[in-house]
């Protein structure tokens, strides 16, 4: 069953299970620096932060009068996203918020996308799972938006995903970056075979893992890994990883 975020009021579901401190802050404050000026890559940013999937393709097919499709994609639409992991990364929105925005911001993508000349440039390709055995993937899908707001490629192979087949599709897609999660301590020993296997079979590549049964002093005891406190992490701890 898919959500229908057209009869979604992200203000009435505010469920964050990460969440440390409360903000005062408001949000168009904080969005003020990261707004650009041109008027119709503004209103996209805006729909993007406030959530308006109704709109955005509108609004986008208006811009592709007279701007190009990368910029209404990586000005317009990625800018509101900033925003968005912004705004999560401080407290102030909440998971709802991102999914939404997320949704928001694909449908937006997918006007712009149909206009352009070739295929989207991206900043690199980020493949991700939840380990073997786990079925959580809320943080997971987190970081996904995150990454494909800041302009990744990700390939999402689902919750509960065999060692075998991760070592099996990265081998196959050749990701620049792998990430894991796992939020059951029985299930974060995947993350090690996981980078066994990989070392194994001759693949080297920077292994982002996180979730609430990891920490740091674990994930750096095996070859590759990368330890992430959080979702919001994720762009930053990736273009560290590929540099």
């Amino acid at each position: 069953m898919s959500l229908d975020f057209d009869a979604v009021n992200a203000d009435k579901i505010l469920i964050r299970y990460d969440i440390v401190v409360e903000s005062s802050e408001k949000p168009e404050d904080i969005a003020k620096q990261y707004l650009p000026e041109n008027q119709f890559l503004r209103q996209i940013a805006q729909d993007v932060m406030n959530l308006k999937s109704k709109d955005i393709e509108k609004h986008v097919s208006e811009a592709l009068e007279t701007l190009s499709a990368e910029d209404i994609i990586e000005k317009g639409l990625l800018a509101g996203m900033d925003i968005v992991a912004e705004l999560y990364g401080r407290g102030i929105y909440y998971l709802p918020h991102v999914m939404v925005a997320s949704d928001a911001m694909t449908r937006g993508t997918r006007v712009a996308e149909a206009a352009l000349s070739g295929e989207r440039k991206y900043k690199g390709v980020v493949m991700m799972h939840a380990a073997e055995g786990d079925p959580h993937d809320i943080g997971k899908n987190i970081a996904a938006v995150l990454l494909k707001s800041n302009g990744f490629n990700v390939v999402d192979l689902g919750k509960d995903i065999l060692v075998d087949t991760v070592v099996a599709e990265v081998q196959k897609q050749k990701p620049d970056v792998l990430t894991g999660t796992a939020l059951m301590t029985t299930t974060m020993s995947a993350f090690s075979r996981i980078s066994s296997r990989l070392k194994e079979v001759g693949v080297e590549l920077p292994f982002i893992c996180a979730g609430g049964a990891v920490n740091r002093e674990y994930v750096e005891s095996y070859d590759m890994g990368i330890y992430s406190a959080k979702a919001a992490e994720g762009p930053g701890l990736v273009i560290n990883g590929k540099a």
